[in-house]
């Protein structure tokens, strides 16, 4: 489900909200920001349920670790900014930056 800028924002908001809220190196789960939504989040991202969400939830913190916003993690480990979301499978962590602990 591709985001418009609009959705965009409402994730990122989510997002950051929700990372404020963890002293790094605390991770959540993308699907703790999806079911955090809403109900009327989620009729603005034009999704009937927090799955729905997934999909632009991990889309948007692709982006946000491209500008340095946070931390991808798969295993424990940060996944480097070479390594783009179309060849990582399974599941994710996110956190803040390191350096912004």
């Amino acid at each position: 489900m591709p985001l418009d800028e609009m959705q965009v924002a409402i994730v990122e908001a989510k997002l950051t909200g929700l990372m404020e809220k963890r002293v790094w190196p605390k991770t959540l789960c993308p699907s703790e920001v999806a079911r955090a939504f809403t109900i009327e989040e989620l009729g603005e991202l034009g999704a009937g349920q927090w799955r729905d969400v997934m999909g632009g939830v991990r889309e948007v913190a692709w982006e946000m670790r491209d500008r340095g916003d946070l931390e991808i993690l798969q295993k424990g480990e940060v996944i480097g900014a070479s390594v783009s979301a179309d060849h990582i499978n399974g599941p994710i962590r996110l956190r803040k930056p390191g350096n912004a602990a």
